[in-house]
């Protein structure tokens, strides 16, 4: 056999214990560190191909929200204010990857010149910002908001009061690229469609007689409150339609077909038109 001095293999087993205690100081820190076992959140899936993760939402939901009258009498019936997001700057532009996204200004600026449009045309964050105000206000939880968008383009989409709007822009672009290419979205696991293109006349869409108004900021400026006031003293039974211009220029909720009346509600300027 091989002759080892005693001390040599002394120092061995020494260093050999040392590696050992070290290993278990670190097996137990990371026990102590290590956080429980959480149990992953299910996630939202907007359509089956193209898949967009939303994990800022357990279900996607809005649960205490009632349900929506579908007869053609209820909802004529349906006590409601009625939003339309006028001329929204959703557009799609194919890349080089052969996918779509939304064009905005500061992503697509060579898309927009070549489409010979202005920068300030293309602004989807505005109605990013107008959806997430709308669906998360307490009259949509209330079962008393219905929402509708048209596109620059004249594409008509309805949004369900369920739908909860992605928190980040990111994730709000994917999800319309997804309607617009696809027609609608639906909640993983139920029927249930949060959004759909739908025809374009709001002749059959809205109620028989619902008063549409306007808003513009070259408008005649109103107290709000006092103005909604006095449409409920006219008819406390109908809905109220406003349109409002989903834009940064331009007065889309002025030029509205049909219109009864148009209003200022502010003496600021605001981020929709």
């Amino acid at each position: 056999g091989v002759f080892m001095p005693k001390a040599s293999k002394k120092r061995r087993e020494a260093k050999q214990a040392k590696k050992t205690e070290e290993a278990r100081e670190e097996e137990e820190l990371d026990q102590v560190e290590e956080e429980p076992e959480r149990k992953p959140k299910p996630q939202l899936f907007y359509g089956s191909r193209r898949i967009v993760k939303d994990i800022t939402h357990a279900s996607g939901l809005i649960s205490e929200a009632p349900s929506i009258p579908k007869g053609f009498e209820e909802k004529q019936n349906w006590k409601r204010l009625i939003v339309i997001l006028e001329q929204a700057p959703l557009q799609l532009t194919q890349t080089k990857r052969r996918t779509f996204e939304l064009i905005n200004c500061d992503d697509h600026q060579s898309v927009i010149k070549r489409l010979g449009k202005k920068y300030e045309d293309f602004r989807p964050d505005i109605t990013h910002q107008c959806l997430l105000t709308l669906m998360d206000s307490p009259l949509n939880k209330a079962g008393k908001l219905q929402v509708f968008i048209r596109t620059n383009d004249r594409v008509l989409i309805e949004i369900s009061p369920h739908m909860r709007i992605p928190r980040t822009y990111k994730r709000f672009a994917e999800l319309f690229t997804h309607v617009l290419y696809k027609l609608k979205a639906k909640a993983l696991g139920s029927q249930n469609i949060l959004m759909k293109v739908i025809k374009n006349d709001f002749e059959k869409i809205l109620p028989i007689g619902v008063r549409k108004i306007g808003t513009s900021s070259q408008a005649p400026l109103v107290d709000l409150q006092e103005y909604v006031d006095n449409l409920q003293e006219m008819d406390t039974n109908k809905p109220i339609v406003f349109v409002v211009g989903a834009v940064s220029t331009g007065n889309p909720g002025m030029e509205f077909e049909g219109l009864d009346d148009c209003v200022c509600i502010s003496k600021y300027s605001l981020s929709a038109g």
